[in-house]
């Protein structure tokens, strides 16, 4: 997965919209106004993602491409690595697990109005 195929399969989830509230190196996912990914334009090849702490913690111990979320707490936040030997789906899955953390841990009405 390269960054505009990340980016791609962001911005076809529910809801979700990017921008820079970081600054213009740093691209933000967010749905709800809650972030589920950051990338950074320098080096495009990790992305931050949220993970539930038990999930983290066995993604971190299977893959050396997944580690504690740089610059972020690191008990929900993964840094993942993508150009490892993470497959193209495995990314896909721990890119929807964050979305749905994040989208999951919004009011019903904010839900609702982004579902439709």
């Amino acid at each position: 997965m390269n960054i505009e195929e990340l980016r791609d399969y962001c911005l076809q989830k529910n809801g979700a919209t990017e921008g820079f509230p970081f600054g213009e190196e740093t691209l933000v996912f967010k749905v709800g106004e809650k972030v589920f990914l950051l990338i950074g334009l320098i080096n495009g090849n990790r992305f931050n993602a949220k993970c539930d702490p038990d999930r983290a913690i066995e993604l971190r111990e299977q893959y050396e491409e997944v580690i504690p979320g740089y610059h972020m707490n690191k008990k929900h936040w993964n840094t993942v690595y993508m150009n490892g030997r993470l497959t193209f789906k495995q990314l896909q899955e721990i890119i929807d697990h964050s979305y749905d953390l994040v989208f999951n841990s919004l009011p019903r009405k904010k839900q609702e109005e982004i579902t439709g």
